[in-house]
């Protein structure tokens, strides 16, 4: 059963989030994911929100974020940044690299 790594973090913080990390409107009709903030989160925080983030997500639920981020969601540097710290605080497996996208152009 998958988990969501947001459940039960108070929505006060991901607005918050979203309104400090987004300087965009969302693309169409529907408001961004809580994963989705929370993973731009963590590919802009400066290192003091870094510490916030893990006091108030905790490091099991960056992990799961880290595992459920879509391509482009979590740069590379940070993907590092994190995956080495979240590995070392969980002793989960996260991949080395963040996902990216696939284009097939052979497939057309």
């Amino acid at each position: 059963m998958e988990t969501s790594p947001t459940r039960d973090l108070p929505k006060e913080f991901l607005s918050d989030l979203e309104r400090k990390f987004f300087w965009w409107e969302p693309v169409g009709p529907q408001p961004r994911s809580d994963i989705r903030i929370l993973a731009q989160a963590m590919s802009m925080a400066g290192f003091e929100e870094v510490r916030q983030l893990e006091q108030m997500v905790g490091y099991d639920r960056l992990a799961e974020t880290m595992l459920q981020a879509q391509p482009g969601w979590i740069d590379e540097r940070s993907w590092e940044f994190w995956r080495g710290r979240l590995m070392r605080a969980t002793g989960r497996r996260i991949p080395d690299a963040a996902p990216v996208r696939s284009f097939d152009a052979g497939s057309v």
